[in-house]
């Protein structure tokens, strides 16, 4: 009895051994590079926030933050073990809304900064949105070059995530004039909007 219990123990312990390396070498050598983005954006939102002067970006951040802390540590454990992992990927909602003002207005030129003092809201925002939009290229190229079944649906399914944070920050940047978006003349847009047809001819 004792014996069998012994084989049916050591069995369960290869299996969950044989899942956890259960990874390609492009894979490993991927999720090496987007676990590592995560940890920079975590890092550069942890130096930036005291330079925070705007509260709705300090809120902003702080929700990013803890909501990416608990994606890195999903990604992690679902990496490390090859299985569920105890907290699944989670969902981020924004709080703000996500209307974008178009059009262009004059403004001064933008240029690299000459002195740390310089450091504003603008700029901390854009290393944000800068952080996100890399952690989003990062994954998605990890995904892509994944084996493990586990690995590669958790990592897929926080890529939409950093893609909504990347999105809030943007709307911030427009919001307050950081970040204009220029649009074609109606002409010219219309054009391209009904430059595409849909079809219904579906292989058989």
């Amino acid at each position: 009895m004792s014996q069998s219990f012994y084989n049916e123990s050591n069995d369960v312990t290869s299996s969950n051994q044989q899942q956890s390396l259960n990874h390609g070498g492009h894979e490993v050598m991927d999720m090496h590079e987007a676990i590592g983005e995560i940890i920079a954006c975590l890092n550069q939102s942890m130096l930036l926030r005291p330079q925070v002067k705007d509260p709705e970006l300090l809120s902003i951040l702080d929700n990013q933050y803890n909501f990416t802390l608990g994606m890195y540590n999903t990604i992690v454990e679902s990496f490390k073990t090859g299985h569920d992992p105890s907290v699944p990927t989670g969902r981020y909602e924004m709080q703000t809304g996500n209307n974008f003002q178009y059009g262009i207005t004059p403004s001064q030129p933008k240029k690299p900064m000459q002195n740390v003092s310089e450091i504003n809201d603008e700029i901390i925002s854009g290393f944000l949105l800068g952080a996100h939009k890399g952690s989003a290229k990062c994954l998605t190229a990890a995904a892509t070059e994944t084996t493990n079944p586990v690995v590669r649906r958790v990592v897929a399914d926080s890529i939409p995530n950093c893609i909504e944070m990347a999105y809030e920050l943007s709307i911030y940047q427009n919001k307050h004039g950081y970040y204009q978006v220029p649009q074609y003349s109606q002409q010219d847009m219309r054009a391209l909007l009904d430059s595409y047809g849909t079809t219904t001819n579906p292989l058989h």
